[in-house]
Order: structure tokens, then sequence, then C-alpha cells
């Protein structure tokens, strides 16, 4: 009733919004076009106190990464909103990419947070194939339109090309991680490797605030009267009555292998 009569002071909310799973550029787990909406709201709807992510995120696609997190720092700087991360299990590659997104990053004691690289993974099986007796034909206009075929042997041409996208890829990431963190950053030189610290340790490299858990953060920014809204993406209708069972199981195996380069 409060909120309908204007000289009725309302109790504070925060907007919570869960980002749980690998990053992908597939339709499936988190991705930019799945969370415009979601992340549309939490800033719109109401005036919150602050917008808090809830995190548990082993990485994936930079580009989705660097979308997600441009569109919560526009609408966090557009409507003067303070962000705060709170990192569960894993904030880790593009997963702490979004995490930077957030004025202050808060952790578990246990949580893993880091992995500032980028990696390219594939399997090789150029005589797979051929004893099974199967001919593949190719055919291509353009030198390099068949590069990084897994049905032929590796190029060192191909190799080096590919190393130096990722390494354009990985200075952007390192470029983001300093214009987010600044001097909060230790000078550690092995900060951005690729390497992962657990709790205290990530606090000490700078790349968290501190250790904290949603709730009591807020309380006692905002008060024990402040209240959470939660919002989260939404699985299509038909995915819900298991029309796309397959699709969600090849999903699940995906997201299971990037939670367990962390041991999870």
């Amino acid at each position: 009733m409060k909120k309908y009569i204007p000289f009725m002071k309302s109790e504070p909310f925060v907007a919570v919004i869960r980002l749980q799973g690998a990053i992908a550029n597939s339709g499936r787990g988190l991705d930019n076009p799945g969370l415009a909406p979601v992340i549309e709201k939490a800033f719109s709807k109401g005036k919150p106190a602050a917008v808090a992510l809830e995190i548990n995120c082993p990485g994936g696609s930079p580009v989705q990464s660097s979308l997600i997190a441009s569109r919560i720092r526009r609408l966090a700087d557009e409507k003067k909103i303070p962000v705060f991360a709170f990192v569960e299990d894993v904030a880790a590659s593009g997963g702490y990419w979004l995490a930077c997104a957030a004025d202050e990053i808060y952790i578990d004691s246990c949580s893993i947070t880091g992995s500032i690289g980028v990696i390219s993974a594939g399997f090789g099986l150029p005589n797979a194939i051929e004893k099974v007796g199967v001919e593949r034909r190719v055919h291509t206009a353009g030198k390099s339109k068949s590069m990084m075929d897994p049905f032929k042997p590796e190029k060192p041409a191909d190799v080096k090309k590919l190393k130096g996208w990722l390494e354009d890829l990985h200075a952007t990431f390192i470029d983001y991680v300093k214009s987010r963190r600044g001097t909060k950053l230790s000078d550690n030189p092995d900060l951005f490797t690729g390497e992962v610290y657990i709790g205290q340790k990530g606090i000490d490299e700078g790349l968290a605030d501190g250790i904290g858990h949603l709730a009591p953060v807020m309380k006692e920014r905002f008060g024990d009267d402040v209240k959470f809204r939660r919002y989260g993406q939404k699985k299509p209708l038909l995915a819900r009555f298991g029309a796309q069972i397959v699709d969600d199981a090849v999903a699940g195996i995906e997201e299971r292998a990037a939670f367990a380069r962390f041991g999870l």
C-alpha cells in the first residue's frame, strides 16, 4: 500500500540479478539476448537502492561477457545506481569479467576468482574418417577459409594466427579489469596469466573487496528493513515441458566441463 501513497516512505529494496552458469553464444547458458530484459527490468522497475549480482560462473564467450557487463555499466551510470557483486563458488575468466561490472566485489572465503586469460580448445581428427573409409571433400575460395580444420593436420601458420587472436582478446580483458579495479590490483606478475585465487588470496591481489554475503552486506549498507527483488533468466516454455531434453543435456555437459576446470 505504501508505494501508492506519495507521502509514506517505502523500505529500500535491492534488485538481485542471478548469473548462474557458463557464458554462451548459442542461446544456452548466460548470453546478452537472454539477459538483456532481465538486466533492464532490474534497473528500471521501481527505484532500487542498489543492484546486486549473484555470480556463479566459470566463464565462456568473451564477446557475450563484454556485452553483458557493458549493459550493466551503462544502466548503472545512467540511473546512478550502485552495483555490488557477490561471488559464490566461482567467478573466473568471463565470470570475473561480469563481476568487474560491479562497483564492489564480495566473495566467500572459499570462492574462486581470477583466471584472467583466454583459451581455445578443440580436437584434432586428421586420420579418423580415413580409418572408416570416408572421403571428405572441402573446396574453398580464399586460403584461410579452412583454417584449423579438425580433420586436417595443424599448420604452424594457422596456430600462430590463432595465438595472435587469443593475445588480442587477452589484452582487451586485461584492459577492462584494470579500468574497473584500478589501483586496487596488486603488482603480482602472475595476476593476468590465467592464475586463480581462493578466498582471501583474491582479496589480497585486489580482485575482490572483501569477504561477504549478499543479505548481511546489503543490510549493513541499507538497513535491516531492506527488501530483495530477484531477477533471472527463465527457460522457454517448451524447454520446461521437456521438448529440448537433448539440447539441454548437451548444454549441461558443456557447463559441467567448464565448472570442472576449477575442481567444482
